[in-house]
């Protein structure tokens, strides 16, 4: 699998400018297999209100920013993680889908809202899906759900070996414990973060690909429009194995400190 994750800053409040950006850039991504966006692509993030947001929003089955990644998907034959400010009659989700060369394959929205989020968006309401594809069984979390290992976890007990994480990290701890991440899950983790600033709020970029030996494989700059690319074989994920007689999976002890639904 190529991954490539564009780090980009999005036009505050432009789905339409934000359309032409990445339209260049996506153009400089060579024989991807999945791209990775980050959070709120389409419009930026710092939404002075609810109003604000709702008005800059999208139903995913109705979005010309879907839309135009559909077309991309299509046109380049890969898949695409993109974040998108989601609209479900009246209530908003800070979500990402994941797009295929026929449409949407499926939408995950944010479990875990951050700081003001909470007074703009619904806490997400589908659960933790992964999405089987030709190119592996793929994730999906977003920016803060990062906190969580039981979100990570979960996902890997699913089955995934990519999980894509689109971000608007403002906090200096996510890129420093995201291989840690793709160590005791043993899998791939792309964490596709954005740059620029918006009112008080500094975006760190630092995008990262890891793998599930813990290393990063590929890492972005801390200011740079650019695209961060890893290749790799995502089925070395299903290997759990950490020496010939220990199993990352088998040899957890849910009897001692409980398990997790799956």
């Amino acid at each position: 699998m190529q991954l490539s994750i564009i780090q980009f800053t999005p036009i505050f409040g432009d789905i339409d400018k934000n359309i032409e950006q990445l339209t260049k850039l996506i153009e400089k991504v060579d024989e991807a297999n999945l791209i990775v966006l980050p959070e709120l692509a389409s419009t930026g993030y710092k939404f002075k209100d609810r109003d604000e947001a709702m008005t800059l929003s999208e139903r995913a089955n109705d979005s010309r920013f879907l839309s135009f990644l559909s077309g991309v998907a299509s046109r380049k034959s890969c898949y695409i993680v993109a974040g998108f400010n989601e609209r479900e009659g009246e209530k908003l989700y800070n979500s990402s889908a994941l797009i295929g060369s026929g449409g949407i394959v499926g939408v995950y929205r944010k479990l875990h809202l951050f700081w003001d989020e909470k007074k703009i968006f619904e806490p997400g309401n589908l659960g933790l899906p992964i999405f089987d594809t030709e190119i592996g069984k793929i994730g999906m979390l977003i920016c803060f759900d990062w906190m969580f290992p039981e979100a990570w976890r979960t996902l890997a007990l699913k089955g995934a070996s990519v999980i894509a994480h689109p971000s608007n990290l403002v906090l200096p701890y996510c890129q420093s414990v995201t291989p840690s991440y793709s160590l005791i899950n043993r899998i791939f983790i792309a964490t596709a973060n954005r740059l620029g600033t918006e009112q008080e709020l500094t975006f760190t970029g630092n995008s990262i690909i890891t793998n599930p030996i813990g290393e990063v494989i590929a890492h972005g700059s801390t200011d740079k429009t650019e695209i961060i690319t890893a290749i790799f074989n995502p089925l070395l994920a299903l290997n759990k194995k950490i020496t010939p007689e220990n199993d990352a999976f088998t040899d957890r002890r849910a009897d001692v400190y409980g398990d997790l639904r799956v």
